[in-house]
């Protein structure tokens, strides 16, 4: 369910965004993630799956990866994950198994947005993990480096 901002929100989403511009360099769809644990980066990233030939290697797919490798689990409990642009349905499925607590996107994705814009998964009544969420945080700047990136390309 949606919740408020936190203090410290702004800071890791312009971080995110940093991680953005590092997709964008890199030819990728400009999307960066990070966990972050008892106010501490476990893990940071961004999407990749041109560059990895690998069509799950998704930004927040990325961090869920290496900072469950990082901790040696799964369950990433009391965590909060940033991303710049609204997780798809893959990406918040693998937010529910990792156990992460909280969600915080700057951009909505109204093509493909699996948090409330075309789907509301992290909602379902039969998930045996809920994922507090709150989307919006530095969205004009998380979507115009999306919207750059796509200008460029046509």
């Amino acid at each position: 369910m949606p919740h408020a901002f936190s203090s410290n929100d702004e800071h890791w989403m312009q971080r995110a965004l940093a991680l953005a511009h590092h997709a964008k360099q890199a030819g990728e769809v400009p999307v960066g993630a990070l966990l972050v644990m008892n106010n501490e980066v476990l893990a940071e990233g961004y999407n990749c799956p041109i560059s990895m030939h690998d069509p799950s290697a998704h930004a927040e797919i990325m961090v869920i990866r290496k900072a469950a490798e990082k901790i040696g689990n799964y369950r990433l409990l009391s965590t909060t994950l940033y991303v710049t642009l609204e997780p798809c349905i893959m990406c918040a499925g693998a937010m529910v198994h990792a156990r992460i607590n909280r969600l915080v996107y700057g951009a909505a994705d109204l093509k493909a947005g699996a948090i409330i814009s075309k789907m509301a998964v992290l909602e379902a009544s039969f998930l045996n993990h809920h994922v507090e969420y709150t989307g919006g945080l530095l969205a004009e700047q998380c979507g115009a480096i999306l919207s750059d990136f796509f200008r460029e390309r046509r």
